[in-house]
């Protein structure tokens, strides 16, 4: 019992050195951009090249983690993102920065629909909203500690260190990944058969949730990249400043928003309200509360300011959760890969095409007319999800 909780953590871990691995060129991004000379826009369509491939290779991963295993799957995405981002330094061009992007942005995208697979391997049904919540935890963690170890190794060493430093963690988790598996019981195999990869792309339910998850991430999104950036433009902090006091705060509150999203859908369920009714009830929670993260732009001080960002990353990650229980709830662990692997495609094609606005909106001095615009987005979602599931 004990030993499945402690392969939820692993899968977890992974999550955290994914999240943390793609973000640490948003906490360096105020560098990067002076170094190699960059617009805001050409930051964004960095930013957009790595969500591009993110967004096409996501299905194929699902299909090939269905395919091979979580084991196997799950590993060789590690290894290689891993792999990508300590090689980052020796990017000394612009074209080389690119392609160190679109590697990290082709293996990461194995990895929701990797920890969602593993979850439904390793967890009753009913704790699957909780094992998600853990996996925003990882997330969470990841948005931390990449601003945080970007300002602790920037000015002694460089920006290019962090890279090499937490490429080589991803390394260290592959062993230990392995030999946790070894020891770690399964959940009983489904005697159900597969919903064919026909019917599910059939299904409305499928495409609701695909494009629920488009609207519900832009915020997600937005806090992601450009947090840093937010206050350096904005507030006119120094990088170390933005990072080292403000840009690590909210995604503490966004896991603690996932993992309380997760306890509540959980608590829910025992209680006797079906997954998806209780996925539905919380989403509609969320992206109520989401609507207030358009005062964001009126706060008149840089914590306020952090506070209300903290907020909307909170109910983000609460919302997400949710929304990536459901395609297990709906279709089964044994098309967890692919079905995830298609929200994962979603997010990564909806930042693939903000990326660049979201950069010219910043170049414009116009953050506060995007954020106020996003702020409406989770209703919509929620809006679609409505429609599509009940």
């Amino acid at each position: 019992m004990k030993l499945r909780w402690l392969a939820v953590a692993m899968i977890a871990a992974s999550t955290l050195l994914n999240y943390l691995d793609r973000s640490l060129l948003a906490a360096a991004a105020p560098v990067i951009i002076n170094e190699f000379h960059l617009t805001s826009a050409q930051y964004g369509e960095i930013n957009s090249a790595f969500s591009l491939v993110y967004a096409f290779t996501a299905p194929l991963a699902g299909l090939f983690l269905d395919a091979v295993g979580l084991n196997l799957g799950m590993m060789t995405a590690v290894g290689v993102w891993s792999l990508a981002g300590a090689l980052t330094p020796l990017a000394a061009t612009l074209p080389l920065l690119f392609l160190t992007r679109v590697v990290l942005g082709v293996s990461e995208a194995a990895g929701i629909p990797s920890t969602g697979k593993g979850f439904a391997t390793y967890l009753e049904p009913k704790e699957l909203a909780l094992g998600t919540a853990s996996n925003s935890v990882g997330v969470t963690l990841g948005g931390i500690l990449a601003p945080l170890v970007m300002a602790a190794m920037a000015p002694r060493w460089g920006w290019r260190w962090a890279f090499v430093v937490c490429g080589v963690a991803g390394l260290v988790w592959i062993p230990l990944w392995w030999a946790t598996a070894q020891v770690t019981p399964k959940q009983p195999a489904s005697k159900t058969a597969p919903a064919p990869l026909g019917d599910v792309l059939a299904d409305r339910r499928f495409w609701g949730v695909v494009f629920t998850n488009m609207f519900v991430m832009m915020l997600f999104a937005l806090w992601t990249a450009w947090t840093t950036l937010y206050f350096f433009k904005v507030w006119h902090f120094p990088v170390e400043i933005a990072n080292r006091y403000f840009a690590w705060i909210p995604p503490v509150f966004g896991g603690l928003g996932g993992f309380g999203g997760g306890w509540i859908m959980l608590h829910w369920i025992k209680g006797g309200m079906r997954p998806v009714a209780a996925r539905l009830r919380l989403a509609g929670f969320a992206a109520a509360f989401l609507l207030l993260s358009a005062t964001i732009p009126l706060m008149p001080t840089a914590p306020l300011a952090a506070a209300m960002i903290s907020l909307s990353s909170f109910f983000t990650m609460a919302l997400s959760v949710a929304v990536y229980a459901l395609p297990v709830d709906l279709f089964g662990p044994a098309r967890a890969g692919f079905s995830i692997a298609a929200l994962t495609s979603a997010y990564g094609l909806m930042t693939a095409v903000l990326s660049p606005l979201i950069g010219m909106m910043v170049d414009r001095d116009a953050f506060g007319t995007m954020i106020a615009v996003f702020s409406v987005t989770p209703f919509m979602g929620y809006a679609i999800l409505r429609m599509t599931i009940e």
